[in-house]
């Protein structure tokens, strides 16, 4: 999954992608590096970020995701709002990237609901103007998956098919590196929930502090590249359904190994 931002303040690339013609033109890229699927935002999500307004959100997105899916490519929505989603759908989008699982709107679950498209929900604390307050856990393991439990189940009573919906941990959403690092650890947890899995690692901080010493700055965000790819490599041997990456080119040559080692595997008596 390959994302498109389109946004003027999001974490990684915030304004590169803002124009619809930039934005559409770097979905055609990431496409041609390898994106299986792209990700179309108009939502920063990074801690502290404020919402749009949801026209602003409405016109960021929309023209994007029609340029996009009008010329073939599979185009998700990654929205909190029922409202944008269902133009994003109207406009050609086949997926939701919900990363609040259904709780910043209510209208969301019925709509996808009735839609009938797949729904990525992810595990989400609140908004990300203060989730970092809630990065509280005993246990991260297990808290997360019993929370995403909760909204799988919310999901299925709001009358979304089980084979349409697809679980996301939410690294870097109320959590701090220490989580993030045990949800990686414990993948197979996420999936014994019995449902696809998406990883969204891709250029987070906490893979900005990877072997950096205590107090020094962390690798700028176009340097973090390389560890998302491993990041990918460890949820691609865990099994998780996709990876959702900024640099896709980098991730594609590192999932290309892993498949290719698994063939060579396959063919041994």
């Amino acid at each position: 999954m390959g994302v498109v931002n389109v946004t003027p303040d999001s974490f990684s690339d915030g304004g590169q992608w803002f124009e619809p013609d930039a934005a559409i033109a770097h979905g055609r890229a990431l496409l041609s590096d390898g994106a299986d699927l792209l990700d179309v935002g108009g939502e920063s999500t990074r801690p502290g970020a404020e919402r749009p307004p949801v026209q602003e959100e409405l016109r960021r997105v929309v023209p994007v995701v029609a340029a996009l899916a009008g010329e073939g490519a599979r185009v998700s929505v990654d929205t909190m709002r029922a409202e944008v989603a269902a133009a994003a759908l109207d406009a050609g989008a086949v997926l939701v990237n919900d990363v609040s699982g259904g709780l910043a709107d209510p209208a969301m679950l019925p709509l996808v609901a009735a839609r009938e498209v797949p729904y990525v929900l992810m595990h989400w604390r609140g908004h990300s103007a203060r989730m970092q307050e809630r990065a509280a856990y005993l246990d991260v393991v297990s808290e997360v998956c019993r929370e995403l439990a909760e909204r799988r189940d919310a999901a299925l009573d709001a009358g979304i098919a089980p084979q349409r919906l697809i679980l996301d941990p939410g690294l870097g959403f109320a959590k701090l590196a220490e989580h993030n690092w045990a949800l990686i650890a414990h993948l197979g947890r996420l999936l014994d929930l019995g449902l696809p899995v998406l990883l969204g690692a891709s250029r987070k901080a906490f893979l900005g502090r990877v072997g950096r010493p205590e107090g020094t700055d962390p690798r700028p965000l176009a340097e973090r590249d390389t560890a998302t790819a491993a990041t990918s490599v460890l949820g691609a041997l865990a099994g998780v359904w996709a990876v959702r990456v900024h640099d896709v080119r980098s991730t594609r040559d590192a999932l290309d190994v892993v498949e290719a080692t698994r063939a060579h595997r396959e063919e041994l008596p």
